[in-house]
């Protein structure tokens, strides 16, 4: 990796559209790794860390496969999959809606919920250490920027 940043860094022929696109790609990795090695000792990928944080947001209400699949981050992510290992960690309920036995309907348990408690602070301290070099100016140009890319 520290090839791509001497060339980033140092290759004026690269088009700068290039650039940006490489540049947004390796960081994202960087900050990708750094998240995930603080969720490691904790035996939960990224993307289980997402999804236990999409059902902390429904406060206590039920959401289902599609809505969770529909706000993640990562959107190739394979959400049954994911949602059956946090079941197996007890940290999130499946049930057959009564109704209408094709909906299926997912909660986040007390312990998935205290879980986040407890990892929170040390996720929020690496991204707070990750952007450290930049001003809270540079922070919400750079969100802007980035936002306007997506849109």
């Amino acid at each position: 990796m520290k090839e791509l940043e001497d060339i980033l860094l140092t290759t004026s022929q690269i088009p700068l559209a290039k650039k940006t696109v490489l540049n947004i790609s390796y960081t994202s990795n960087i900050i990708r790794d750094s998240i995930s090695n603080i969720l490691k000792p904790f035996d939960i990928s990224i993307e289980q860390f997402n999804v236990l944080r999409i059902l902390r947001g429904q406060k206590g209400k039920p959401t289902n496969l599609q809505d969770i699949q529909g706000r993640m981050v990562s959107k190739m992510s394979n959400t049954t999959r994911l949602v059956d290992k946090l079941i197996l960690k007890g940290y999130v309920e499946r049930f057959i809606c009564e109704e209408n036995r094709r909906k299926v309907e997912i909660f986040i348990t007390p312990k998935g919920l205290e879980f986040l408690t407890e990892i929170d602070p040390k996720v929020e301290a690496t991204e707070t250490d990750i952007t450290s070099p930049l001003s809270q100016e540079e922070l919400k140009t750079l969100n802007s920027l980035l936002t306007k890319l997506r849109d």
